[in-house]
């Protein structure tokens, strides 16, 4: 598949199915039960550790991309931003709750200082995050997603990674909620926000 979108609905269906049976309930999570997630630290764009413990207690939205993506992460990234502050405009204690991570693919690229930059433009609390190959690679295995580097086009100066392009909602334990329907809108953000942060 070559689409981000469509292998990022496929290994969530295999994450998923993994989960028991669910009940017909109306206010159970979608992602109730899906092995995804885990602890991990990596840096952040002020060039300090950054442990997952420090998301315990708030609601992560965690998508992965990367700075010098051409289109996909900055429009999701806009979305993402102004869905926020919207929800934040309309229930500011519940909104404070949320923390948005923005975590690299490209390692070699996005520097602390890069991502400083990147993240700055979209929501002041947005957290970009980096760190080694290795790091990045594990960390984003134990979130389901995947990434490739592509061999530069003729006559290009840069590479591009291909990438899935999700944001995941997870609760104050850690624990998946929902995906963030990032490249839909900035309100089908603020709505999946409104819908499940407590």
């Amino acid at each position: 598949m070559n689409n981000p979108r469509l292998v990022a609905a496929a290994l969530l269906a295999l994450a998923l199915g993994a989960c028991g049976p669910k009940s017909s309930t109306a206010q159970e999570a979608p992602l109730a039960g899906a092995r995804i997630g885990g602890p991990f630290t990596l840096i952040d764009q002020d060039g300090a550790p950054f442990p997952s413990e420090k998301l315990k207690g708030r609601y992560a939205i965690v998508y992965f991309g990367y700075t010098f993506c051409p289109d996909v992460c900055p429009t999701d990234m806009l979305n993402l931003g102004k869905g926020l502050k919207a929800f934040e405009a309309q229930d500011a204690a519940r909104a404070a709750r949320v923390q948005p991570v923005f975590i690299s693919v490209d390692p070699a690229r996005d520097t602390p200082e890069v991502l400083k930059r990147y993240v700055a433009a979209f929501h002041p609390r947005l957290i970009g995050l980096t760190g080694t190959e290795a790091q990045i690679a594990a960390v984003a295995k134990e979130y389901a997603t995947t990434y490739q580097k592509q061999d530069p086009a003729p006559g290009a100066s840069g590479y591009l990674m291909q990438h899935m392009s999700t944001a995941i909602l997870f609760g104050p334990k850690g624990e998946p909620i929902a995906l963030v329907p990032v490249e839909a809108s900035a309100q089908a953000v603020t709505e999946t926000l409104a819908a499940w942060v407590k």
